[in-house]
């Protein structure tokens, strides 16, 4: 079947392409450890031959939407600001053509500013939760795991808040250069020692102190035998999603959290995502779909790629 869209989920680390048909069908699934750092020479031009460049036929859109579209990509897209749904994404949407003269549409991050008047952003993020409203268009919060976590609350189809939080970048930095990592042993999963991370992580006893004061546990609770060497590290990742979890429903406010969750990612660490928010009760549910691809679809046609 040919492909009416080619949609390209291009970030920091990774790539993955996409052929779709008209109806949003994945036909054909890429993959591979492209991402943009990995474009040490920055030729995205060649890179995109190399990874895709027998699927660029004549004509076919093509959406490539995540880090390739940053200040350190290919093409920047400059943030859309919310509130923000599909048509005011691809309002601002940035092309571009190859050296062969192939077109491509690369997709905006967005922006939010709260009542601090700090910005946060996100890019690609934005492309998953189209493609999971076209699904779920009932969601109201939802968050994305990874290493930096994003959650978004949604009202009427569009993104009117969100916050990130560097769960997953701090846990890397912490496990391979700190004092925690000395006693961490082996990669064996410890369920016991995660749960327990997670319900110290979501307690608001303020004689445990804030997140700094509690992450000095991971060491003594070890030096201590507490807690064994090979659990330290799911002790530590359960501490870090319990203060994420406490914090993001703090800034979502009850109403939403109240209405349940929506988690959207790969199967391991939408497992341990699911895990926390069972253990602070809180309603949650796995969204399984390729929320990147038919994020791209939805994306096509409210811009008018393709028809629909």
């Amino acid at each position: 079947m040919d492909a009416a869209l080619i949609g390209l989920d291009w970030g920091t680390s990774s790539f993955r392409g996409y052929r779709l048909a008209a109806d949003g069908t994945v036909l054909e699934r890429r993959e591979a450890p492209s991402g943009i750092l990995q474009v040490t020479d920055r030729d995205f031009d060649a890179a995109f031959v190399r990874l895709v460049g027998d699927w660029a036929e004549a004509g076919t859109p093509i959406l490539a939407s995540g880090m390739i579209g940053s200040r350190q990509g290919w093409v920047e897209a400059p943030y859309a600001p919310c509130p923000a749904g599909a048509d005011d994404i691809v309002g601002h949407l940035v092309s571009h053509r190859t050296g062969g003269g192939i077109e491509l549409h690369f997709v905006p991050g967005l922006s939010f500013r709260g009542a601090d008047g700090v910005p946060d952003v996100m890019r690609g993020e934005e492309t998953q939760i189209l493609g999971v409203l076209a699904q779920r268009p009932e969601v109201r919060l939802l968050v994305l795991p990874g290493t930096h976590s994003k959650w978004a609350l949604i009202e009427d189809g569009r993104v009117v808040w969100f916050a990130s939080f560097m769960t997953g970048e701090l846990f890397a930095v912490l496990r391979q250069h700190s004092i925690l990592g000395r006693l961490m042993q082996g990669d064996a999963a410890d369920p016991a020692a995660f749960a327990r991370g997670v319900r110290f992580g979501l307690s608001d006893d303020p004689a445990a102190g804030g997140l700094l004061r509690r992450l000095f546990r991971a060491r003594t609770l070890g030096l201590f035998d507490e807690v064994p060497g090979t659990g330290i590290a799911d002790y530590l990742s359960g501490l870090l999603l319990g203060r994420e979890l406490r914090e993001a429903c703090g800034c979502a406010g009850r109403p939403a959290v109240e209405a349940g969750v929506l988690i959207v990612g790969g199967a391991a660490l939408a497992a341990r995502y699911r895990t926390a928010r069972d253990l602070a009760e809180v309603r949650n549910d796995v969204h399984a779909g390729e929320a990147a691809a038919m994020g791209h679809w939805v994306g096509a046609r409210a811009a008018g790629l393709i028809g629909g």
